[in-house]
């Protein structure tokens, strides 16, 4: 159940609310697991991508010149967010949430709210999901091709092993989308923001479509857990 506006479910402002947020930040989303290890990469000298920042390391990022913190989890009422929102706020970081999901076709409206975002926000940014694997991959995507220019093809390389995206279980989809793109629209002459507007691109029958290995799919959702 989400926390009603006027009732958070972490009240920073108290020492219990500020206790509570501290102990569910480093337990149950697994903040001591990122302690020293950020999963960041610059991909281009405006835009760097990384798994869910602690605030201290808001404070670094800050430092090196990151003005807009994007946040891919949502999660209004998790403990990361608390933390985050608050650190932000002090540090002067411009905090922007926009969800999207790991195991999902990324549906029309969220492609072209992508783009719009990539365009209006101040950079240099940060954006991160939990892991910096798969959510923060499938944007980087179309930030590389929405923002940089790269193609589809050349922008999937942010989909890969190095960034510990695993494509072979239920987070392939994300792969399995571009992939489509690349071997049905492409050939046909059509770009990728013609064919996410047209009728073809249906993401409920893609994701209906796309097999998840069963490796992998236990390695996401069993050893590493993935969100």
């Amino acid at each position: 159940m989400t926390a009603a506006p006027d009732r958070p479910r972490f009240d920073m402002a108290k020492p219990a609310g500020r206790l509570r947020a501290w102990l569910d930040y480093l337990w149950n989303d697994h903040a001591y697991l990122r302690l020293g290890f950020s999963n960041a990469h610059w991909i281009s000298e405006e835009l760097v991508r990384a798994n869910q920042p602690w605030p201290h390391q808001l404070a670094g990022w800050k430092a090196k010149g990151i003005r807009t913190v994007i946040n891919l989890r949502g999660g209004q009422d998790g403990s990361f967010y608390a933390l985050e929102q608050e650190a932000c706020a002090r540090l002067g970081l411009r905090l922007e949430t926009f969800r999207v999901g790991s195991r999902e076709v990324p549906t029309r409206e969220t492609v072209l709210g992508a783009k719009r975002l990539f365009a209006r926000i101040e950079y240099p940014a940060l954006m991160h999901c939990k892991s910096g694997a798969d959510r923060a991959g499938m944007m980087s995507v179309l930030y590389m091709h929405f923002r940089q220019g790269k193609s589809i093809r050349e922008a999937m390389d942010q989909l890969g092993l190095k960034y510990l995206h695993v494509r072979h279980g239920k987070t392939g989809v994300l792969d399995y989308t571009f992939e489509r793109y690349l071997a049905e629209a492409e050939p046909a002459g059509q770009t990728f923001l013609q064919w996410v507007k047209s009728p073809a691109y249906d993401p409920a029958g893609l994701k209906a479509q796309f097999r998840a290995g069963a490796l992998g799919t236990l390695v996401t959702e069993r050893l590493l857990r993935r969100e």
